[in-house]
Order: C-alpha cells, then sequence, then structure tokens
C-alpha cells in the first residue's frame, strides 16, 4: 500500500502529533483481525487519521484463508452464524458475491448441521442408525430442559457437566447405555465445541444467552480472505507491529511496538484477543482499572483448532460430515466434509478443549498422523492424505485462544465490561460483544461500534461535533442518555 513507505516520523508529524493545531483527529488501531479493520474502515470513512498496528505479517487475525492446497482453506473463522438480513456481515459479503453452503436451517447453538447430514460411526466401523441418532438427539434437548430447572433451583453457579450428573441422579430414565450413551456423549462434544471448552468449565446459567441470528449457518465456500481484503483497501497498515506498551495521556495516547517505535494519537483502538490480554503482553500506563482487568481474567477463552488433511481422491460418504461416538466427549471425533459443501477433497477434523489443547503438544506431523487415525478408525481402508494444515490457536502468541466462553462463576455482563472505553482507549473484538461472542459478525459489529465511540470523544474534545449530522452509516435518531455502572 503506498501509505506503508511513510516514515515513523512523517507519521508522528502528520497522523499522531500530539500538538492540536489544524490537523484531522487520529486513532491507532491495534489488531488486524476482523474487527480492528472494521474500525479503522469507519473511521478512515470518517475522515480520520488512521494507523493499524498488526502483530503478524497478514491480515484477519483468527481469522486465516490458506490457499497452499490451490484452492482456498479457513483455519479459522469459516462460517456466518445466522445466514439473514439482519447479520452486519450479510451485506459485505452479499456485494462481494460470496457463495454460502447453509449446512443448517436452524440457528442451533448445540450443533450447526441438520441431523440428515450425520454420519455417525462406532470405533469398529459401523455405522450408526439414523433412528438412533435422532432419538438420542430428542433425549439430550430433554435433558437440557432439565438442566434449567436445576438452574432455577440452585442460586449457585454450577457446570454443564455438574447439572447433567444432577439431571441423571433425578431422572434415571434419562440416562443411556451402549451405543446411545456414546451418541449422546457425541451431542456432548458438539456442544463443546461451539464454546471450544470442556462442559466442566461452561457456565450454566450463563451458557444461552447468546443471541443466536435467524437463518442457520452458512460455511463461506471461499473462505473469508477477500472480506478481509475489502476491509482493508487503502487503510495504512503496518504488519510486524506487535504492540507491548500503551500510555494514556492527558492530550492523546502513545503506543510502543516491538521495534521500539512510537506511536502518538488522539485515541486508540485495542482488538487483541482476549489471550493476549490475560497474557499481559501489552503493558498499559496508568494500568488499566480493576474493573477491567477482573473481566480480562474472568471471561474464559476456549480453544478449538483444525487439522484439514486433503486426499488425492474422495473415499467417504456424501455428507456434511463424518462423526466418532465414544464412551466420553474426549474421545468422540468430528470431520467437516469439505467436498460436499466446496467440491474438495478435504475433511477438516475439529478438536476442542481439552483434547484440542492436547494435539498442540504435538508436531504437526503428529497431529495430522492423530487425526489420519480416527479416521481409520471408522474408514478402515481410507487412503493416507497428500497434504494437512494444523492450526494452533491455543499457544499461537498473537491469540492465545480461540474465542471466549462463559466460565462458571463469572457474570455475562463481563463482556460489556471488557467493550466500555477506559479514558481515551476503546476496546473491540469478539469477547466485548454481549449478544453475539465468538462469532466474526459479533467481532465486526464492535468494531463498528467502537469506531463510533471513539469518533464522538475525539470530535468532543475538538469541538467538532455536529449534532444535526448523521453518525458512520446512521440516520438522525434520538439517542439515549449513557448510564453506566462501571
Amino acid at each position: 500500500m503506498e501509505s506503508r513507505s511513510k516514515s515513523n516520523h512523517q507519521l508522528q508529524q502528520g497522523v499522531c502529533s500530539a500538538r492540536p493545531q489544524k490537523r484531522s483527529p487520529s486513532v491507532i488501531v491495534i489488531g488486524g483481525g476482523i474487527a480492528g479493520l472494521a474500525a479503522a474502515r469507519a473511521l478512515q470513512d470518517a475522515s480520520f487519521k488512521v494507523v493499524l498496528l498488526e502483530s503478524r505479517d497478514r491480515l484477519g487475525g483468527r481469522i486465516h484463508t490458506d490457499y497452499s492446497f490451490g484452492f482456498p482453506v479457513d483455519l479459522g473463522a469459516s462460517w456466518l452464524h445466522g445466514v439473514c438480513k439482519e447479520n452486519p456481515l450479510a451485506p459485505l459479503i452479499g456485494k462481494l458475491g460470496l457463495p454460502l453452503y447453509r449446512t443448517s436451517e436452524d440457528n442451533s447453538v448445540l450443533y450447526d448441521h441438520d441431523l440428515e447430514s450425520y454420519a455417525l460411526f462406532d470405533m469398529d466401523g459401523n455405522q450408526v442408525p439414523l433412528d438412533l441418532v435422532i432419538k438420542v438427539d430428542k433425549i439430550f434437548k430433554m435433558i437440557l430442559e432439565e438442566t434449567d430447572n436445576v438452574r432455577q433451583e440452585f442460586s449457585e453457579d454450577m457446570s454443564i457437566l455438574r447439572a447433567l450428573s444432577i439431571v441423571f441422579e433425578r431422572k434415571p430414565e434419562l440416562r443411556l447405555e451402549g451405543l446411545a450413551h456414546k451418541v449422546l456423549q457425541w451431542y456432548l462434544c458438539r456442544m463443546e465445541g461451539w464454546f471450544a471448552a470442556d462442559s466442566d468449565s461452561i457456565s450454566l446459567k450463563c451458557w444461552d444467552q447468546e443471541e443466536l441470528l435467524p437463518g442457520g449457518h452458512g460455511l463461506m465456500v471461499r473462505g473469508y480472505l477477500p472480506v478481509i481484503h475489502t476491509l482493508a483497501k487503502g487503510l495504512d497498515i503496518r504488519l510486524g507491529h506487535r504492540a507491548t506498551k500503551i500510555v494514556r495521556m492527558y492530550n492523546g495516547v502513545k503506543v510502543t511496538v516491538e521495534n521500539r517505535k512510537t506511536f502518538f494519537a488522539d485515541a486508540a483502538i485495542i482488538t487483541v484477543p482476549l489471550g493476549v490480554l490475560k497474557a499481559k503482553s501489552i503493558i498499559f500506563e496508568p494500568k488499566l482499572p480493576d474493573w477491567k482487568e477482573a473481566a480480562i481474567s474472568d471471561i474464559g477463552v476456549g480453544v478449538e483448532n483444525k487439522i484439514i488433511l486433503h486426499f488425492k481422491n474422495v473415499f467417504w460418504p456424501n455428507v456434511e460430515f463424518l462423526g466418532v461416538v465414544a464412551e466420553t466427549s474426549y474421545g468422540c471425533s468430528y470431520f467437516l466434509n469439505l467436498h460436499k459443501a466446496a467440491g474438495h477433497p478435504v475433511l477438516v477434523y475439529m478438536p476442542a478443549g481439552k483434547l484440542a489443547k492436547d494435539i498442540e503438544k504435538m508436531s504437526d506431523e503428529a497431529a495430522a498422523s492423530f487425526a489420519f487415525t480416527q479416521l481409520k478408525k471408522i474408514l478402515p481402508d481410507a487412503s493416507s492424505p497428500i497434504q494437512y494444515l494444523v492450526s494452533r490457536w491455543g499457544t499461537d502468541i498473537n491469540t492465545l485462544g480461540s474465542y471466549s466462553y462463559d466460565a462458571v462463576g463469572k457474570p455475562h455482563d463481563l463482556y460489556e465490561k471488557l467493550r466500555v472505553p477506559v479514558d481515551n482507549l476503546f476496546f473491540a473484538g469478539e469477547a466485548t460483544s454481549v449478544l453475539h461472542t465468538g462469532s466474526a459478525h459479533g467481532a465486526f459489529s464492535t468494531g463498528t461500534m467502537a469506531a463510533e465511540d471513539c469518533r464522538m470523544r475525539v470530535l468532543e474534545r475538538y469541538g467538532k461535533i455536529d449534532l444535526f449530522q448523521p453518525g458512520m452509516g446512521d440516520e438522525v435518531s434520538v439517542i439515549p442518555l449513557q448510564i453506566s455502572r462501571f
């Protein structure tokens, strides 16, 4: 990009000078994921001077479309959860003409595929009869309804797993045995995959607080990268710039990166992943308020990975995914079939929670071998993959986790506390979305929200607010008073 050729001296004097004489308001956006790009795009379109600092040598964050197989495959986010006009990403995806493959007609939290597309197998390679799969599905929903009764009865929070044990104690007729028990564990495995966490750490009181958009789940057939490129077009982006220190001053902010360069601006929008904030990889001066640090500490961050296996030929059933049932959810497996969705001979193994963390301790070769071993259990004649890719979101220094979830004993309003600005620091990302945590559209919407909050705050300081002009993409409307408890 042309703007990348600017020297840091020019940036300090032009974009980020602390002197208030005639110049445009300036903002530093930290993090080049979809939240950071959405914020930077909105502010630049509002005539702000914006520089975006990204630690990696690529954009997208936890959106990472890989082309090494000769076609796009997403190692991170790959679904649009809520294929509808209410989804804030829908207009952009529609304008780009990106096709979606709908993997579910409903908006269930429990799984993102319709029952008719399941092909479940036991460890001996025998396919589970569909009528048993449907029967267990109904029982699992009954069990979850009973856990709601447990939630209403107990004042203190507990894990989903503990609530399940209480249900089985009270209603032993819901306790399954044999193959049906293994299928039930597979459903629990898929529920854990949604939260990227094990059921013994997911909050009973808060697990279903997410607002699900209508329209079901749509797989991005060509990957998410075109969305990232569109948002990034024309922005001043500095790749390989890892923020290490953020200083709040009375007249702006100063951001120091790993190579000791410093950037100055009126405000900053912080969109780094929750795992990075938890690791305290960035020093804040003065330190963040206790309520903000508590939110960072107490929101859960889970791990879900992808081991992508590319084969020469298709040898598996023509269903959207293959599943392996087992005695425990830890032993269950899940493979997404990209051939049905996108026409490529690819299966994607998707471990979550403790299993994902254990696999991250392996080499890429060993991880791919592990995934293939799970596949051989159900398809003994499976041919070896010709290529593979392995994600490591839990140990990647730039993420340290996949996405957030409600931990046991912690209130759901922590997401709102993480979003609330601190002076001229604004926060965005999936973990700041109260209703759409863990989703690409949730991250995107928090980026645009933080941009508007930042725009108003900075223009307020400059005395340039025009109350009779609409905000970024908004109609003129009555704005409610902002009242916060934090």
